[in-house]
């Protein structure tokens, strides 16, 4: 009675532990997803999953698209440079905040062969063109984010061909990857149909398969020191693709282009970024005796011109009363 009891409680919160993509918007048009584990009932461009819970293990074939992923119904129209906001959300209905706030955020592009309604993407060939983690200064990871209701938001390349594409947007929770194994993925996908007139493509070496692309000992998979800062955290899978224009999404302080979330500054650094200001005392008047003229050498002159002025008019009244005097005097007699 008493595990039962105990069961019923913890279920609805381990639940709610976990999460899904429920929408995307790509250039203000919204394509609302599926909830997890049930019947489609809306026309999607978001492949459906079984269930909220985390891919486990680099293996899993399930890292692909996420867990039992369905192929969409509909394809979303998009071009270069197209920004695409992909929201997480927990639980199972779509009303529940992301749960998780320490990993990376990453975007990968694979091409379809024909439409991506009808494409198994087994064998697809991902190229990277997004990463976030840390943000400036090491406080927090982008992922806290979504805690808020905020989107993962990623570009899609604006130099990139035109074709049928899926977008994989790709969380992976770190709070027990301390151990081997224990990190969580939960990757989704979205059926595009990019148009424009570009030739970008990736090379080869820009692409890696899922599974394949990662294993469970690779940095920013296994992590140890995930909660002992300073927090040097290195992306897993391949670089972004060198054909990207930028590197990365728009997002001014996101990790752009490189394997690594950005360093706390080093004390040697500080002092350059604050020297750039001008000091007070260095910029503007740092020896006031050599830019401003001192008090003594502007009101000394000054007081001695008004003596002299002063005592011109004392004689000047004096004369003026001797006249006066001699005058009444003349008059009297």
């Amino acid at each position: 009675m008493i595990t039962s009891t105990l069961l019923s409680l913890l279920l609805p919160a381990l639940v709610s532990a976990h999460g899904y993509v429920n929408k995307v918007s790509i250039d203000g048009t919204v394509y609302q997803g599926n909830t997890v584990g049930t019947t489609a009932t809306v026309s999607s461009v978001i492949r459906q999953i079984n269930t909220n819970s985390p891919v486990k293990g680099a293996t899993n074939p399930d890292l692909n698209c996420g867990s039992g992923a369905q192929l969409a119904a509909d394809v979303a129209n998009a071009n270069p440079g197209s920004t695409v906001e992909v929201y997480w959300v927990g639980g199972t209905t779509g009303t529940s905040p992301w749960p998780h706030n320490t990993g990376p955020i990453m975007h990968y592009m694979a091409a379809c062969q024909g439409s991506c309604s009808s494409y198994n993407s087994s064998g697809a060939k991902w190229f990277k063109i997004s990463e976030q983690g840390l943000q400036s200064g090491n406080a927090s990871w982008y992922m806290a984010e979504l805690q808020s209701g905020s989107p993962a938001t990623v570009t899609i390349p604006s130099t990139l061909a035109a074709g049928n594409y899926l977008l994989r947007s790709e969380i992976i929770s770190l709070q027990l990857a301390m151990t081997q194994g224990g990190a969580e993925f939960y990757p989704a996908c979205i059926q595009l149909s990019v148009g424009g007139s570009q030739t970008g493509q990736p090379s080869s070496s820009d692409t890696v398969t899922f599974p394949g692309g990662y294993s469970d000992t690779d940095p920013g998979i296994l992590t140890p020191n995930i909660y002992n800062p300073p927090i040097m955290y290195t992306f897993p899978g391949p670089p972004v693709a060198a054909f990207v224009s930028g590197g990365s999404n728009a997002g001014s302080s996101a990790v752009s282009g490189s394997s690594t979330a950005p360093a706390a500054p080093s004390p040697s650094v500080a002092p350059t970024s604050a020297s750039s200001t001008p000091s007070a005392p260095v910029g503007v008047g740092g020896n006031p005796s050599s830019s401003t003229p001192s008090p003594t050498s502007t009101g000394g002159s000054g007081s001695t011109c008004m003596r002299k002025r002063t005592e011109a008019h004392v004689v000047v009244d004096k004369k003026r009363m001797h006249r006066r005097r001699y005058r009444s005097n003349r008059t009297a007699h």
